[in-house]
């Protein structure tokens, strides 16, 4: 592992309706931009799907 690219790539998934966040793809619903680590995301943010939460994602391993 790259320590640069650490947690870069990592996927998140809802543990409530399935949406996954994917940082290559970002969230332009929330105007997260492409290349965003998932641990980048501001603490406000919510799933675009059901609205929970960042605390209610985990990562895809």
């Amino acid at each position: 592992m790259e320590s640069s690219e650490s947690g870069k790539k990592d996927r998140y998934k809802c543990k409530v309706c399935g949406y996954v966040y994917d940082p290559e793809k970002g969230d332009p619903i929330s105007n997260i931009k492409p290349g965003t680590a998932f641990k980048d995301i501001p603490e406000g943010w919510t799933c675009p799907v059901c609205g929970v939460g960042k605390d209610q994602f985990e990562k895809i391993e």
